[in-house]
């Protein structure tokens, strides 16, 4: 039989906002990652339409908008993706979880979370293993090295180790992780 004081504050623990170290720096983080992908995105609509521009009006399509735009879209949907993660904005499960009883949930939760920062672990060190692999060569018509290709799967997969570790603490501590736009 469970103690009603005990039962009580145990509820009132799930829910509290999550203030953790942790907490706070991955905030910051997310806030940030969200406004470079934003940013990157109107980056690439400046540049999609520099080229369309180019083709069409100048009849003279720049040769560098193609790849440009392509590595761009690597790096906001990565980076969008992990703050997808933190602020659980990525496709969920959750109208299966909420017909589950409370302490059955949380330990689906937290095996979704340490699945979800597993993968994270094999995004930055395939991440890794790729970029080095192709360090030097460089991407026609910008002249930047290849890895700069994989260095959003590498920031990508570290985000999401980090935010799924805030989740998991949350978790046992009874709170929640707050989203970084709130």
């Amino acid at each position: 039989m469970t103690d009603p004081h005990v039962a009580s504050h145990e509820q009132e623990a799930v829910g509290r906002p999550s203030t953790g170290l942790l907490s706070r720096i991955n905030a910051v983080v997310a806030r940030a990652g969200m406004y470079l992908s934003v940013s990157g995105l109107l980056i690439i609509v400046v540049v999609v339409f520099y080229q369309v521009f180019g083709r069409y009006v100048l009849n003279s399509s720049p040769t560098w908008t193609e790849n440009l735009a392509l590595v761009l879209i690597l790096y906001v949907t990565l980076i969008g993706a992990a703050v997808g993660v933190r602020d659980a904005g990525h496709i969920g499960m959750d109208s299966l979880l909420v017909m589950l009883p409370d302490h059955l949930r949380e330990k689906i939760e937290l095996v979704i979370h340490v699945l979800v920062a597993v993968f994270g672990i094999a995004m930055a060190y395939n991440g890794w293993i790729l970029g080095a692999s192709v360090g030097t060569v460089k991407i026609p018509n910008l002249g930047l090295p290849e890895v700069v290709r994989y260095v959003p799967l590498i920031a990508s997969g570290a985000l999401i180790v980090s935010f799924s570790i805030e989740h998991i603490i949350a978790l046992l501590r009874g709170e929640e992780v707050v989203p970084s736009w709130n």
